[in-house]
């Protein structure tokens, strides 16, 4: 029985069956479907009616964590008795970070005895995912509360997040795109490519024309980046809003040029980034030498 607990956020984007399996606690954050409250319970059925209902037109709004949910959330925890990694996505895509930190120097003070480790992981969504369950691999392996925090630490710049969008209009919304730019995007069937640099913001690289153009970028990129790894026994997480038959293309091709690769799991989206960017979006992340957009 470790003496540390690995803590995340429902943006972790990993399946409810595995958090549970591996007792990973997570914070869940919160969004509207039509105006109506939902929270984010990382459950596969519940991402699978959301996207379907986003197809019908239901329109998504999310919510950031305030300070008094971390608040109790790291309290609970460290009222168990254990020392707390907590792991959430990069603070230039949470405006929820600076409320985590503010907690977490509250909580501290009433548990002076205890370590809360609050990472700036500059991973999101499935990139967050693969630290969580990395972290996780090393902690149920007998690593030691500092031996995994300077592991995440060392590593979480390694892991690469390649990502494009179908419908431009939910960047549109979110800011990142113009509404002229959205516009002749979509008359164009323009469809972009974006990237998670070091700085752990989400950056669009590339626009291809079509989709399949797209999922060929990010083939491309992909099969880049491995050209500079070792690939035997490395593990990739697809993730994808409603558009399971692009994940499988893309594991698929992975797999037909690295035959040694290891484990590809496929999973839906989880709905804070999906709310962002919509059905369609296809995520692909995997540990890399660096980070580059190539």
């Amino acid at each position: 029985m470790s003496d540390f607990i690995i803590a995340t956020s429902s943006t972790c984007d990993l399946p409810r069956t595995w958090l549970d399996e591996h007792h990973v606690p997570f914070i869940s954050y919160s969004f509207t479907i039509n105006d109506e409250p939902a929270v984010d319970d990382c459950r596969e059925e519940s991402r699978a009616q959301i996207y379907t209902g986003m197809r019908r037109g239901d329109i998504l709004k999310t919510s950031q964590i305030n300070e008094p949910a971390y608040e109790d959330f790291f309290r609970k925890l460290l009222s168990d008795g254990k020392d707390v990694l907590f792991l959430d996505m990069s603070e230039k895509m949470s405006v929820s970070f600076a409320n985590c930190q503010a907690a977490a120097e509250i909580i501290r003070a009433e548990f002076p005895n205890r370590q809360l480790y609050v990472m700036d992981t500059r991973c999101i969504s499935g990139g967050l995912g693969m630290l969580v369950m990395h972290c996780v691999d090393l902690m149920e392996n007998g690593k030691s509360f500092d031996e995994v925090i300077a592991w995440a630490e060392e590593n979480k710049l390694k892991i690469a997040h390649r990502f494009t969008v179908d419908d431009l209009n939910y960047l549109k919304r979110g800011g990142r795109v113009s509404n002229a730019s959205a516009l002749v995007g979509t008359m164009l069937s323009i469809k972009p490519v974006l990237y998670v640099p070091d700085a752990g913001t989400l950056d669009v690289v590339k626009k291809c024309i079509g989709r399949k153009k797209a999922l060929h970028a990010i083939l491309d990129g992909v099969l880049h980046d491995l050209s500079k790894t070792e690939t035997a026994g490395r593990d990739m997480l697809i993730l994808n809003a409603d558009c399971k038959e692009d994940a499988e293309f893309i594991r698929d091709e992975v797999k037909k040029a690295y035959p040694d690769f290891g484990e590809i799991r496929i999973s839906s989206l989880g709905v804070v980034i999906g709310a962002h960017c919509g059905p369609g979006l296809l995520a692909v992340f995997y540990f890399c030498a660096e980070r580059t957009a190539e």
